[in-house]
């Protein structure tokens, strides 16, 4: 079996979260990082691909709604041309520093609430779509296994990775369980193994109403905000490792 490990990098809040991407970017392969867009300037994704370097992280970029107040957590009623205009400047944003460093793009995963709408709206999907086109960024995209974007991506050509998230629940629909209702986030390790085992070696998730239902993993993602990711980066890649798991970029 092999997994890629991936997390949501460069969304630095602090200084201690700037120390927190180093320390958990030894137990990853592949990284998102933010571009502007949820958060982000020049500086933290210049770092954060040299530091993807030094480790052979493959680099991906992770643009969201242009939304800095919500952390791009909120389905923004904005207007697709003003959208695609956002992402095409988070995305000529980060191949600029991508470029200066001799480094390769590995993949596109969009962010938060854009990556959810996009997973069920035809229009958001294709807005995005039309921005990786326009800039010429014809790498595979992270997606849920269930989504539109999915769908739309690969009529247009397009490579998928099914991704699935070591750190959050899920709904009867395979959606991932909002952040605003109880239960959402996992971060207690016994919890996260159990999950992480299911999807990754039976092929399976259990929702959070109790079903247990078929899942396609070939990277998992752990958010660098959850409660004790650190420790569950190393956790997570260390057991995977010791139940026969290859654990590389896709």
């Amino acid at each position: 079996m092999r997994i890629d490990l991936n997390c949501d990098l460069g969304e630095w809040k602090t200084a201690e979260s700037r120390n927190n991407d180093r320390k958990i970017m030894p137990f990853i392969t592949s990284c998102n990082i933010a571009c502007g867009g949820h958060i982000g300037n020049d500086e933290s994704i210049r770092s954060t691909i040299q530091l993807a370097l030094e480790h052979q992280v493959a680099i991906g970029l992770h643009p969201s709604y242009p939304d800095k107040e919500h952390f791009g957590r909120k389905v923004l009623d904005i207007k697709p041309a003003e959208l695609k205009k956002s992402l095409i400047e988070q995305i000529e944003r980060f191949k600029k520093h991508a470029d200066d460093l001799n480094a390769e793009i590995h993949h596109v995963k969009p962010h938060g609430a854009l990556y959810n709408f996009a997973a069920k709206d035809e229009t958001t999907a294709q807005t995005i779509l039309d921005a990786l086109i326009e800039t010429k960024l014809s790498v595979p995209i992270y997606t849920m296994p269930n989504s539109v974007l999915k769908d739309m991506a690969q009529e247009l050509g397009f490579t998928c990775v099914n991704e699935v998230f070591a750190d959050r629940a899920y709904e009867d629909t395979l959606e991932l369980r909002s952040r605003t209702k109880p239960g959402a986030v996992l971060n207690d390790f016994a919890e996260v193994q159990e999950h992480i085992h299911r999807m990754i070696l039976d092929r399976a998730v259990k929702t959070f109403s109790g079903k247990v239902l078929p899942i396609t993993a070939e990277t998992m993602c752990l958010h660098s905000d959850t409660a004790g990711a650190i420790h569950l980066a190393k956790q997570i890649h260390q057991y995977l490792k010791d139940h026969g798991c290859d654990i590389a970029p896709y």
